[in-house]
């Protein structure tokens, strides 16, 4: 057996990274689900925000 191949063996059969690759992709798709859910919730709100937004600075404008 040569060199190389004794090498690629251990290598297949070594586990040790598996569980911190496992945890970067479960990271990794929880991020862009909640990104996906950020973007869908504040679509809807943008207006409202933008009113209240207004609101205030009439307001404080106005003295009170």
């Amino acid at each position: 057996m040569t060199v190389l191949s004794r090498q690629t063996c251990a290598l297949i059969s070594d586990r040790r990274g598996v569980t911190a690759l496992e945890y970067g992709l479960i990271g990794v798709v929880m991020g862009t689900l909640l990104i996906t859910a950020f973007n869908s919730i504040w679509a809807p709100l943008s207006p409202a925000f933008t009113t209240i937004g207004d609101f205030l600075v009439s307001t404080a404008s106005a003295g009170f």
